[in-house]
């Protein structure tokens, strides 16, 4: 009670003083405040002098009446110093009966208020009269305010033991489900037995738990039923679907990584089935695995398809703005046959360095990657297939390595307006044939158009380079450069189906002058 209400004490004290000096000064009501620098030797008993008349003691009631002495004072206090606002109006009740601890917590209130008030030199200061009431309904209150305490104490320590301990294993399950209607049309030298011109209906569910052991980490585990293929997939590896290319409708474990805080500045990584971009920020904002672009081209870099399958990365944020992120993965990291497993086998180790601007709006990031691509696990599908034909079983199945480099960055002009780009070069090498090389060369530009028509919409349009081969010696260089177009617009029918028609055009996609075309009508559910 002393250290709660010291500062009280004190400038009581002070006024007991004042008032021994003239009698003009003992009787005047002005304001007392407390020198900060003398509190410390302030903390006496009061003077006889400040003693109230003799009162009914309030103890022998057992509610507190508005007719009572006391209930009149604490109400006094109460619209001086505004020192109660707990009930829904702000205001205090004085038309009904107080339980001696009901009355004992507005007391509490008004010392809480009039010790700050008194710390601070502020207006209104506190008068004599006032906390002589103060000191009176403090010793006819003393029980209660001491019992108040000790169950306010005792709620904080709980409240402190729950709050340290407030946290316990706990899994939440999303879901996402697809529904694509996709058809396509191959025109030129060889669209005659092309053998394309189908309409498929396929689906792609994905149920994914999101386990924390510490509230923060997350243990990711990922269960997908996939049926989805580009209805040109036996003509050209250009028109690969961002939500596609399986043909399994069981569900089966397709991710499985554990998330961790290394410190507050860095996270790591560890895992079955992680991609470059999991680790690596990706800079585009038609990344979203089945719910942004609707080619496997337009969704991210393809520089990011590299060789992964287990390993580790980590992501450490170096400033406010910059981000330094670094990943192994291994292509058969379960597998213990010889040319296989986490350091024999296929392999990627990529570092990129990251810049994000301070209002959000722009961001940008920088590429490396050096992968292995073992003979073992041939036939090679070099940068996840989305190249042209001579990019796919590249070298004719020999080990090669390959070094990489990507840029890809975005700019946000307006709340409706954003630009895009990314661009990639691969250079590989055979490792059985010293002259046999190629260099493979991506781009691409987008435009995003966010809530068109309607908030949570999204309109966007992107042209671009897939990966082609563009200088090579032993092997097969492609002579013409395809370009692809992509325009697709997602409606949000709410905030979880959304229904996305968009057309994916090729031209040179063969490296003979055929055409590809592709429509898609793609229904998202999520949950």
């Amino acid at each position: 009670m002393k250290s709660r209400y010291g500062i009280l004490m004190a400038a009581l004290a002070i006024s007991g003083g004042a008032m021994l000096g003239t009698a003009d000064r003992a009787a005047a009501e002005s304001p007392v405040g407390v020198n900060a620098s003398t509190e410390a030797t302030l903390l006496g008993s009061i003077d006889s002098e400040m003693a109230l008349d003799q009162v009914t003691s309030v103890s022998q009631l057992s509610d507190v009446q508005p007719t009572d002495w006391a209930f009149q004072a604490l109400q006094s206090l109460v619209e001086r110093y505004g020192c109660i606002a707990g009930y829904p109006d702000g205001t205090f009740k004085g038309n009904r009966p107080l339980s001696r601890y009901e009355f004992a917590a507005g007391l509490n209130a008004c010392l809480d208020r009039i010790n700050d008030l008194i710390k601070a030199a502020t207006d209104p200061l506190a008068t004599k009269e006032d906390l002589r009431k103060l000191q009176k309904l403090q010793e006819e209150f003393a029980a209660e305010l001491a019992a108040l305490r000790g169950r306010v104490d005792s709620l904080e320590a709980r409240t402190s033991e729950l709050e340290a301990n407030q946290f316990s294993t706990t899994t939440k399950l999303s879901g996402q489900v697809i529904f694509g209607m996709q058809g396509g049309t191959l025109t030129g030298d060889d669209s005659d037995d092309s053998g394309a011109e189908n309409v498929t209906f396929s689906q792609r569910t994905r149920l994914l738990l999101v386990t924390s052991f510490t509230g923060k980490d997350k243990l990711f585990t990922r269960l997908e039923s996939n049926s989805v293929r580009s209805p040109l997939n036996d003509v050209t590896g250009l028109t690969n679907l961002s939500y596609g290319n399986g043909s399994d409708t069981n569900f089966r474990l397709t991710f499985l990584a554990y998330e961790f805080p290394l410190s507050d500045r860095a996270t790591a990584i560890v895992g079955q089935d992680l991609l470059l971009e999991d680790a690596h920020p990706v800079h585009t904002p038609l990344y979203g695995g089945g719910n942004g672009a609707i080619s496997a081209f337009a969704d991210l870099n393809p520089i990011y398809r590299q060789p992964t399958y287990g390993g580790a990365g980590i992501r450490w944020r170096a400033s406010d703005n910059f981000t330094v992120a670094a990943l192994y993965s291994a292509g058969n990291s379960a597998s213990p046959d010889e040319g296989r497993g986490l350091f024999d086998g296929s392999y990627s180790a990529s570092v990129s360095l990251n810049y994000t601007s301070s209002n959000d709006r722009f961001s940008a990031g920088l590429l490396y990657a050096h992968s292995y691509y073992s003979r073992v696990d041939r036939p090679f599908n070099v940068l996840g297939g989305s190249g042209t034909k001579n990019t796919f079983n590249l070298f004719n199945g020999d080990s090669f390595d390959s070094d990489n480099i990507g840029f890809q960055t975005q700019y946000r002009f307006s709340e409706h307006f954003g630009m895009h780009g990314f661009f990639g070069y691969t250079w590989a090498d055979s490792l059985n044939n010293d002259d046999a090389n190629a260099d493979i060369l991506t781009w691409g530009v987008g435009f995003t158009f966010p809530d068109l028509g309607k908030e949570g919409s999204m309109g966007a349009l992107t042209v671009g380079q897939p990966p082609t081969v563009v200088n090579a010696d032993g092997v097969d260089e492609d002579d013409n450069t395809p370009i692809l177009v992509e325009a697709m617009y997602k409606f949000a029918l709410n905030d979880n189906i959304y229904l996305t028609p968009g057309v994916v055009a090729v031209f040179d996609a063969n490296d003979n002058g055929d055409t590809a075309v592709m429509g898609v009508l793609r229904t998202e559910f999520k949950f």
